[in-house]
């Protein structure tokens, strides 16, 4: 048995939650923050048979795409004044990290 852990954007998160289970995966979905944009993720536990880890990663792909993004960070004006100016900047969101967990010992109750 393994433990799948998926961090993915909250945009793609409903999709995927509805791919995954129409495919007869069970999923528990936690909310999460990112460090990095302080934006929501979606953080996704999905328990699944070794032989079926790659059929999860695969549909995960399908759905949680990287694209561009502009995000105002605040950069000061002038020096220590303690005024900031949002800088608008482009980052790559999306995607997904995901973890493949071996679980030792599994319960069903």
């Amino acid at each position: 048995m393994k433990l799948v852990i998926a961090i993915v954007q909250d945009d793609d998160s409903g999709d995927l939650v509805e791919v995954l289970m129409e495919s007869g995966f069970r999923v528990t979905r936690l909310a999460t923050t990112g460090g990095f944009l302080k934006a929501g993720n979606t953080t996704l536990m999905i328990g699944v048979e070794e032989e079926r880890v790659n059929k999860v990663i695969s549909q995960i792909e399908e759905i949680c795409k990287t694209r561009q993004q502009v995000v105002a960070t605040p950069s000061p004006v002038a020096g220590s004044t303690g005024v900031y100016v949002p800088y608008p900047v482009e980052v790559e969101v999306g995607g997904a990290t995901i973890f493949v967990v071996d679980v030792d010992k599994f319960i069903k109750i």
